[in-house]
């Protein structure tokens, strides 16, 4: 049975609910094994507990793993493809051998190439959500997007949009072809792209935000309150927003979070979530158990009044310093 409020993403006539979620964490590879190991086993488990309560809207790509994360959700989903929404990512670009290369790669030819990669992978024929996953900056995005967009005069895709990009990027693309969401990071911690207006263009032109990490990469859950905290290979140690001096700082953050939602008798990763819901956006928590599938779930059925926004807002106002999301040579690739 459904407990999940429905919701429009964009203008262009996606339902999903009110928020999806993120799978990335469900395999080994590129994107697996950063929060703990992978159990596939589990992860499938986590797919059907959130379809039964209502989340059928799924997030991969096919740099996960590559390609294992879109080979999971192909099993898990097996005979029940229509029942569930389906949105995966393209642009970094995997040699033959299945290697990444870590260049970008958003030409014509590749967006072709990279499709029925993906349809083959997750045992479909279309993609409900296609997104290109990082801007190529060698590659025009008109020349992207038009073949994004014959993709969707195919029926090999229903809806496209772009990830950490730019106003200036999502308005050329939107003039090409409709753009139904844009996803980036986005929560209470990061809110770099409401302070560079992105957010603002978004509004205007009726295009939904998916926003990836709305838990801060599990950090405002605030059961991190030292460096030692983090697992020996945790990746999250490599982000400037999580060391040194400004890891204390954003352990003082959390715990003033923790209190307002102890008062609410939730835990602090449902608030969060229920912030970003509460702003107009999709989230797209990741998890690989059933425990917290079923937790984050629960998330969108906490409402805040616009008092409690204020109040969350004001512990950490928009403009406050959090550090950098990505080390220095993965922040050049984002916003652009």
């Amino acid at each position: 049975m459904s407990t999940i409020k429905q919701v429009k993403l964009g203008s262009q006539g996606l339902i999903v609910p009110a928020l999806g979620l993120g799978c990335m964490g469900m395999t080994t590879g590129f994107g697996g094994d950063i929060y703990g190991k992978a159990d596939e086993k589990e992860a499938i488990a986590t797919i059907h507990r959130s379809f039964e309560l209502g989340g059928n809207f799924l997030d991969t790509a096919d740099i996960y793993g590559p390609f294992l994360n879109e080979q999971l959700i192909a099993k898990a989903i097996q005979g029940n493809r229509e029942k569930y929404i389906i949105a995966s990512k393209f642009g970094f670009e995997i040699d033959g051998n299945g290697q990444a290369t870590w260049a970008f790669n958003g030409s014509k030819a590749y967006v072709k190439k990279a499709v029925e990669r993906s349809l083959k992978n997750l045992g479909t024929d279309y993609i409900d959500m296609y997104y290109l996953h990082r801007l190529d900056t060698n590659t025009p995005i008109e020349e992207t997007v038009e073949a994004m967009g014959e993709l969707v005069k195919e029926g090999k895709v229903k809806y496209i949009g772009l990830s950490e990009v730019s106003s200036e990027t999502i308005r050329k693309a939107h003039q090409i072809h409709p753009l139904t969401a844009v996803q980036s990071e986005y929560s209470l911690f990061e809110r770099q792209i409401e302070e560079l207006g992105i957010l603002a263009t978004l509004q205007e032109l009726c295009i939904g935000l998916v926003a990836y990490s709305p838990v801060g990469r599990g950090f405002l859950n605030g059961t991190i309150q030292k460096p030692e905290d983090f697992d020996e290979n945790d990746f999250r140690k490599s982000i400037p927003k999580y060391q040194g001096e400004q890891f204390y700082k954003n352990v003082e953050l959390v715990n003033e979070i923790k209190k307002v939602a102890a008062e609410k008798n939730i835990t602090s990763a449902q608030l969060a979530i229920a912030w970003v819901i509460a702003k107009g956006h999709t989230p797209i928590p990741g998890t690989k158990r059933v425990k917290y599938v079923e937790e984050n779930i629960a998330a969108a059925a906490v409402l805040l009044t616009q008092e409690d926004l204020n109040r969350l807002e004001s512990i950490i106002p928009l403009g406050t310093i959090t550090g950098d999301r990505y080390d220095v040579a993965s922040m050049k690739g984002v916003n652009l």
